[in-house]
């Protein structure tokens, strides 16, 4: 397909902006775009995934680009691939109220498919307000189709999704209902614009700003927020450390905040405008993850790329490569990396000749690495490489004066987000609620703060003069007062003996494993991880640590397109 040629000479100084998607978004970036004609030029291309990494490395070669706008695992996958800002286009929780509302006219029965995560503050919303949401989960576009088609044969007529869900419904039979709407695209252009602005600025100042051809960061030291002796110190750790090149261990429980940590190292670091390239270890298969980090040459193995691929560790080059949840590294290549640290370069896979990257490895997990070394899961040479200096991330029942002051300022936010304003005693109200919120161990931390957070705020931006009284939290946080919750290192979930024979199949004792769990939900990973309340990873990772097997067969989540 013939793309736009670059832009006439007269529009140069203003900000180059391109935006990469297909389908329906492509529609819609291209309808707003034009309100922008003063301001930026903003070139559509209507491509993804690797076409659109092709294509624009190959464009920038001889052109400019300012920052590239995307949305869901299109912009996931761009992410790590492009030398220049990504900005990602996200639904507000209103586009998808607003989405769901339209689907409701067409069926009583509405499918919801989102990139990666599920939405479990939707959980309660469907059952409060009467809305049939079954609630799917995707990553790669086969796996996108094989869930419609399972929503199709359970007879649900309406996909609620983004531009590849709604066209691969109605290319289903379906009705598709796009969830973005113009307010959150154009939210997407003015974050462009800003990062362009940024830019310009420092190339004014008169000083090289790499910024412009780098993976930014999106966190800073200030976004570790809390107030309680231990978060000053976990700051001045971060701090300090920033200003050391050595690698950098991060541990702590899943929900501390350990991805925003290292970014505030890096955004603190004399490294701060190279690319920052993070990679969940865990979530990508053995069989990608190695071609992933170290790339491949042309004709490394069956349908690799012509000209071969750059990995993760030259992406991040002259920058920061966060390598998460490291302990579910396998032990090849944990070799490989060694050797990566040790001689600062890397071979392709399929390749011979080495490539030099001046990289800084910072790791993170929730594991207890020294235990898997006895085990033999994890080289001891390799964890005293990467644990030059270690941190760890403190949970959130151990930050006790940060509870209240984090659960308030998530929720405003959360309220922000759905274009809905804080009630004026907001402070007072939830203030009221401390005994609940003080006395639950918070097992998600500092992420399940928030998403609960974003739970409650759905229910009062759709009841705007609800009192937030502790009789209205515990219904719609029934966590906080004794609700289901799980344990990360047990095969237990454990329930309230006043709820055992509310929950529908739920045998009459108080304790019910995973396997069976698993079992009664006919091993759907997508229903079983939001009748608990994590994500599909998480899950994932119980199953795996718990040696359950997993009848389902899907192994596509593990992908990162």
């Amino acid at each position: 397909m013939k793309q736009p040629p670059l832009p006439p000479r007269e529009t140069q100084d203003k900000p180059i902006i391109w935006t990469v998607s297909i389908s329906r978004l492509f529609d819609m970036f291209r309808d707003i775009m034009v309100e922008y004609d003063a301001n930026a030029d903003i070139v559509p291309l209507n491509m993804g995934f690797e076409e659109a990494v092709q294509h624009i490395r190959e464009r920038l070669q001889t052109e400019r680009c300012d920052a590239v706008v995307a949305a869901g695992s299109n912009a996931a996958y761009l992410k790590s691939r492009l030398p220049i800002p990504v900005v990602t286009a996200k639904a507000s929780g209103f586009d998808v109220m607003q989405a769901l509302a339209r689907a409701r006219k067409v069926s009583k029965e509405i499918g919801l498919i989102t990139y990666q995560e599920t939405m479990p503050e939707l959980a309660d919303f469907k059952n409060t307000f009467g809305f049939k949401i079954e609630q799917r989960t995707y990553v790669t576009e086969e796996d996108a189709r094989a869930q419609i088609s399972e929503l199709k044969a359970s007879g649900i007529q309406a996909i609620v999704g983004a531009g590849l869900i709604t066209d691969l419904a109605v290319e289903a039979g379906l009705t598709g209902i796009f969830m973005y709407s113009a307010t959150s695209i154009r939210q997407a252009f003015d974050d462009a614009l800003e990062i362009a602005r940024l830019t310009r600025l420092e190339s004014q100042r008169g000083r090289h700003h790499p910024a412009a051809d780098a993976l930014r960061t999106k966190h800073g030291l200030n976004d570790l927020r809390g107030e309680s002796a231990i978060m000053e110190n976990t700051r001045r750790a971060i701090s300090l450390f920033a200003r050391s090149p050595a690698t950098v261990l991060l541990q702590g429980e899943t929900g501390t905040g350990k991805e925003l940590a290292a970014q505030a190292i890096h955004s603190e670091s004399p490294r701060a405008r190279q690319p920052f390239v993070a990679v969940n270890c865990g979530a990508i298969a053995e069989s990608l993850l190695e071609s992933e980090l170290f790339g491949y040459d042309e004709g490394a193995f069956t349908g690799a790329r012509r000209g071969g691929h750059a990995g993760l560790f030259e992406a991040a080059n002259r920058g920061t490569l966060f390598l998460d949840e490291i302990g579910e590294m396998p032990l090849n290549l944990q070799t490989r990396l060694l050797r990566v640290l040790e001689e600062r370069e890397i071979v392709r896979v399929g390749g011979v000749r080495p490539v030099a990257v001046d990289v800084r490895i910072i790791s993170a997990t929730h594991c207890d690495l020294e235990a898997r070394i006895r085990e033999g899961k994890f080289r001891s040479d390799l964890f005293y490489r990467l644990a030059v200096l270690r941190l760890q991330l403190p949970p959130l029942r151990e930050r006790h004066a940060d509870i209240m002051p984090l659960a308030e300022w998530s929720l405003k936010h959360a309220l922000a987000a759905m274009g809905a304003r804080p009630h004026p005693n907001l402070h007072a109200e939830i203030s009221s609620c401390t005994g609940l919120f003080e006395t639950y161990p918070w097992p998600g931390n500092v992420r399940e703060m928030r998403n609960m957070m974003e739970r409650l705020a759905l229910f009062l931006a759709a009841e705007p003069l609800q009192a937030l009284s502790p009789a209205f939290v515990s219904k719609i946080l029934p966590e906080l007062s004794g609700g289901i919750t799980t344990n990360e290192t047990t095969n237990a979930i454990r329930l309230p003996s006043d709820e055992k024979d509310q929950l529908p199949g739920m045998r009459a004792a108080k304790q019910e494993t995973l396997e069976e769990i698993m079992q009664r939900f006919g091993h759907q990973r997508d229903a079983v991880a939001a009748y608990l309340g994590i994500s599909r990873t998480t899950l994932w990772r119980k199953l795996k640590q718990l040696q359950i097997n997993d009848k389902s067969g899907d192994e596509n989540h593990q992908s990162v397109r």
